[in-house]
């Protein structure tokens, strides 16, 4: 299949009312795109990727903090983060994010 389409992104998580949920939408030998949905008040404690990553908020506020730089986010935050680079997230209110990591690299 060379392309793939989703109308609507927040209608593909339910997010529970105490945690969080990720789900896989996309995965080649490429790139990896993960959906997440964060209940208030929950976070993804301090973690690398050994990959490049792009984290864009779709919904919600919360935070991000990443090599202890603290940003706040909402609709429309994106982030690019280079490989093994340190960063948590936190939800304030729910919040939905979408996570794009990037498998694979192109040699010259």
């Amino acid at each position: 299949m060379s392309a793939i389409a989703i109308k609507d992104l927040l209608k593909e998580i339910s997010i529970p009312p105490d945690g969080t949920l990720s789900r896989t939408i996309h995965r080649d030998d490429a790139v990896k795109v993960v959906l997440f949905g964060f209940a208030p008040g929950q976070e993804l404690s301090e973690h690398t990727a050994a990959v490049p990553a792009m984290m864009h908020f779709l919904e919600g506020t919360g935070t991000v903090t990443i090599e202890g730089q603290r940003y706040e986010v909402g609709a429309g935050s994106w982030f690019y983060m280079t490989p093994n680079t340190p960063h948590t997230v936190t939800a304030t209110t729910q919040l939905t994010m979408l996570l794009t990591l990037v498998t694979a690299t192109q040699t010259n």
